[in-house]
């Protein structure tokens, strides 16, 4: 079966957050006194490799594991290692890469091909304000070794007013030089950041643009239909625009998400999931019917469930 919904949207990729805890604390994700499931509610090994082989049925194809930090999960090698036996097209994965370094030999074994590792600056103090860690050294030796050993390797970068905006330009030179992409992202009116108090540190995707042009030239890639970003060649830098707030890109959306404890969502911005776990492939089928039409064709004003709980 595959899962085409009212809009004709082919949904084949999944987002797959296996915790909601971070070692990070990132304003845009984190609220002041996160809360954080207790470890019996996430999915078992057993249940999200269960649980993954029966959406193949449906359709998907390609499946991103994310968090909170995916990493943090004891058991995320394993879960890393059981989904890599599956016919996935892609399984990837996006963390903060605190503790990436010392499990990539070890990922190398696996299917897990592509990285997106989430930094949002290159200067020691900043990224500890940011983060709550002083950890820069720890992520950056994790990105270059990680490029070393083969891995496809992209970073995501969270651009804030009056914080690390001005870094823009530097994270050009950094693609450039090291021969990673790097995209921007727009502030996303999720959790903490949907309260009118957060909107002081919104930093529009033209206004990104604008710095970068008052030194380079942007060119334009090609990006397949159903890409999140914007991607453009400077020099030899790669960069790319996730401009969530004001230049959509729902219309070719292609995901579904599913969270810790297995409720499935047909969007980021829906508060709203239902439960896959120990459903057989009858009653998933039933859900996901229901689901796959629930999916918005423009963006939602703002989602009040934290960004940690789903992942981004």
């Amino acid at each position: 079966m595959t899962l085409i919904d009212q809009h004709g949207r082919r949904l084949k990729k999944l987002r797959l957050s296996l915790i909601d805890a971070c070692n990070m604390r990132c304003p845009y994700c984190m609220p002041e006194k996160p809360v954080f499931m207790k470890k019996d509610q996430w999915l078992s090994v057993k249940e999200v490799e269960d649980l993954v082989s029966k959406l193949l049925s449906f359709g998907i194809e390609e499946v991103r594991l994310t968090g909170g930090e995916p990493l943090l999960r004891p058991d995320f090698l394993e879960i890393a290692q059981a989904l890599s036996l599956l016919p996935l097209k892609s399984l990837s994965l996006t963390t903060n890469a605190v503790h990436l370094s010392q499990l990539l030999i070890d990922l190398k074994k696996t299917k897990i091909r592509k990285i997106n590792i989430s930094l949002d600056s290159l200067q020691r103090d900043m990224f500890k304000r940011l983060s709550g860690l002083d950890e820069l050294e720890t992520v950056l030796e994790a990105i270059f070794r990680a490029q070393e050993l083969g891995f496809e390797v992209k970073i995501n970068c969270v651009v804030m007013r009056g914080l690390n905006h001005t870094e823009l330009l530097d994270f050009v030179k950094f693609s450039s030089t090291h021969q990673i992409p790097v995209r921007f992202l727009e502030l996303m009116k999720i959790g903490v950041m949907a309260r009118e108090s957060a909107h002081q540190y919104f930093f529009s995707q033209q206004e990104m643009k604008e710095i970068i042009l008052s030194q380079h030239t942007l060119t334009l890639l090609k990006s397949e239909q159903d890409s999140t970003s914007t991607n453009f060649k400077v020099g030899s830098a790669r960069i790319g625009f996730i401009a969530s707030e004001t230049d959509e890109f729902c219309s070719g959306c292609s995901r579904l998400r599913v969270d810790a404890t297995g409720k499935v969502y047909p969007c980021l911005f829906k508060d709203q999931g239902v439960s896959l776990r120990g459903k057989d492939l009858e009653e998933i089928s039933q859900i996901l019917n229901i689901i796959k039409d629930e999916k918005p064709i423009t963006r939602l004003p703002s989602v009040e469930r934290v960004m940690h709980m789903i992942g981004g």
